[in-house]
């Protein structure tokens, strides 16, 4: 906003790039970009982070599996899963090549949205107590390690 403020008072590239300490050529494209797009140039609208790695329909089915029992899948050595089992189904079946403890655990931890439906005025979205709960006997925990210093 201040490149092109300062565009519009009569400042010369050069000059803008003194006082913002920012290339020519970032300049002149602040400028042009404005001069052709207006006010919508300024909010670029960048979404952070990179793309997911597993689609919505992958999430679903994973925790389709986890709130199973784990003897509906005809698996006998254990009675619940655990995050490390789990996750060794997962790549066995072939639902996903990979997957680590970490991540299974922020899919099983997100409640599943379905896009563009919102609640009829009214009702409320259904709490996470009342969402049936994934039958992975391993608790998933945030907690951050302690960093030297």
């Amino acid at each position: 906003m201040d490149v092109v403020l300062m565009s519009a008072q009569g400042q010369t590239v050069k000059d803008i790039t003194t006082l913002m300490q920012v290339g020519e050529d970032y300049v002149r494209d602040v400028i042009h970009a404005f001069n052709w797009r207006g006010f919508d140039a300024l909010d670029p609208k960048w979404s952070g982070g990179r793309p997911r790695m597993i689609s919505d329909e992958v999430r679903e089915h994973i925790s389709l599996i986890a709130r199973t029992s784990p003897a509906d899948r005809k698996i006998t050595a254990f009675s619940t899963w655990s995050l490390s089992k789990l996750a060794e189904h997962l790549v066995k079946q072939k639902v996903i090549p990979a997957i680590s403890r970490e991540t299974l655990c922020r899919i099983l931890h997100t409640p599943a949205r379905s896009p563009g439906r919102r609640p009829p005025r009214g009702r409320r979205l259904p709490t996470p107590s009342s969402l049936p709960r994934c039958s992975v006997s391993w608790r998933c925990t945030t907690r951050r390690r302690p960093t030297g210093g």
